[in-house]
């Protein structure tokens, strides 16, 4: 078990952040979205920005530990404002092979940019 957690907490840590906490802090949409990425991968990377560490009021670590209790994950890692959180049980769920959520900068089939891009 300790090296599986061990490998996913590896695997995490090279990607961007799944979950991205802003100046408002931890609101009940971000822990929503939290809780939906924990049940469809397992893991999730979340970073906090500076201004909601500061609005929370708590240090970068016991803001993690709060996430980490509310959703009933474990906290894997905590780097700077970036942690780690796992639950046992995500991550199964697969549909036709893909993951249901989209890495950032995904595009549609064929590789065309959609309408509404500024690019």
């Amino acid at each position: 078990m300790r090296r599986e957690l061990r490998r996913l907490k590896e695997r995490v840590q090279q990607g961007r952040a799944d979950v991205i906490i802003g100046k408002q802090g931890v609101t009940e949409a971000v822990v929503a979205e939290i809780k939906r990425r924990l049940e469809a991968k397992g893991v999730v990377k979340v970073k906090a920005l500076r201004s909601a560490v500061k609005a929370t009021g708590m240090d970068r670590r016991s803001l993690a530990r709060h996430v980490a209790e509310r959703l009933g994950a474990s906290l894997l890692d905590v780097r700077g404002r970036t942690f780690v959180l796992y639950r046992p049980g995500g991550g199964g769920q697969r549909r036709g092979g893909r993951d249901n959520i989209r890495p950032r900068g995904a595009r549609g089939l064929g590789g065309e940019r959609k309408p509404w891009s500024r690019r």
